[in-house]
């Protein structure tokens, strides 16, 4: 920790999302962000780390940087550990478990790292050891740079609490929420989503349009931590609730699957948004611009080894360009595939694509377009 009492934390994304989320960061008024390989490095107190969990949509953990110190062996390890002062972090009454890995560094096996660290926070006295427990204390010894952190969230970010119902191959929030952002997307105007599947794209627009943030009704790991303050964090909550506003905009998905309306509809409806979206069994030819102003058609088709055959999808992606060509004049797109192919065969005016990033086992690639003629 800095002399002033500020630490580093780090907000994880996926490899390829690291400029997308900074700039989340800095549009939430967080101190310093830095994009770095597997997220953004921001700095701040405990209080940063609560608002982080709570508004930031693009993370998928958020991780509070409890030391760092270079090591080449397993006793040093443990003694520098020793330093960390466990006790004004940990509960007596909190299990704990210590995840570590290791990379291009002289101590090379993770399981016995974890261990070192282990005996370095029984000896402090300041929580049990569970390979169970829910709470985790994170080491990287990377190129002999050893790295601990508490993992503040708990249960992945994704997991905001609403969608009990999920469709094939389904995106997760965290991942929509930064494509949303890729295409410029800010609040301000409607979302479409012709192939939604379980609402994810939709309900991220209406929610972010709303001013909902993402972690209000969930649990985070900080809350067992011995700084947590339930007070505080009650008043930084209602707060933000406070600032959630009506938009004058709506939101709109459909999908040829009935189910998959009926999962959107009671997925809105859990997040609290089902009266700004509106979902209708549709194919994708079956589709036209809403009334009102363009806005945004965003995406998720099958594509490859994700669900159907190649060959067959290249119809399909023709009609989605036919679709929006014909249809959705002024409004701009973004579509997601694995396949530049199928891209291609949209027929659509892509600007030059941004990096791919993971996606499940594949690679995916976000292609957007101006506003189309």
């Amino acid at each position: 920790m800095k002399p002033n009492g500020d630490f580093e934390i780090f907000l994880a994304t996926a490899p390829g999302l690291e400029p997308v989320l900074c700039e989340e960061a800095k549009a939430n008024g967080f101190r310093a962000p830095k994009a770095v390989p597997g997220g953004v490095r921001i700095e701040g107190r405990w209080h940063d780390v609560w608002r982080a969990n709570l508004v930031m949509r693009g993370a998928s953990r958020v991780l509070a940087r409890l030391d760092a110190f270079r090591v080449t062996a397993l006793d040093d390890l443990e003694k520098r550990a020793r330093r960390v002062p466990w006790g004004d972090i940990l509960r007596a009454d909190v299990p704990i478990r210590v995840e570590a890995t290791c990379a291009r560094s002289r101590i090379y096996h993770s399981g016995a790292a974890a261990e070192r660290i282990e005996n370095a926070v029984r000896n402090a006295r300041a929580a049990p050891v569970s390979p169970d427990a829910g709470l985790t204390i994170a080491a990287r010894i990377e190129k002999d740079l050893c790295t601990i952190s508490v993992d503040t969230s708990g249960d992945l970010l994704h997991k905001r609490g609403f969608k009990e119902a999920v469709a094939k191959a389904p995106l997760r929030e965290t991942l929509a929420s930064l494509f949303l952002r890729q295409c410029g997307y800010d609040g301000r105007e409607p979302v479409v989503d012709p192939m939604c599947g379980s609402g994810t794209f939709v309900i991220e627009a209406a929610e972010i349009a709303a001013g909902l943030a993402p972690g209000r009704a969930r649990f985070f790991a900080f809350e067992q931590l011995a700084t947590f303050d339930a007070d505080a964090w009650q008043k930084l909550r209602d707060a933000r609730s406070a600032s959630a506003t009506t938009p004058p905009i709506r939101f709109y998905g459909s999908d040829r699957d009935a189910n998959a309306i009926a999962m959107s509809r009671a997925n809105a409806e859990r997040a609290g948004v089902a009266a700004l979206t509106e979902f209708q069994k549709r194919t994708i030819t079956e589709c036209a611009a809403p009334d009102g102003p363009p806005g945004l058609v965003i995406i998720n088709p099958p594509y490859g080894t994700r669900i159907g055959d190649k060959q067959q999808l290249r119809s399909l992606y023709r009609a989605i360009g036919r679709t929006l060509l014909d249809r959705f004049p002024g409004w701009r797109v973004g579509l997601l595939t694995s396949e530049s192919a199928l891209a291609k065969a949209t027929g659509l005016p892509f600007e030059p694509p941004v990096a791919p990033v993971p996606h499940g086992s594949l690679r995916v690639t976000l292609y957007r377009t101006a506003p189309l003629a």
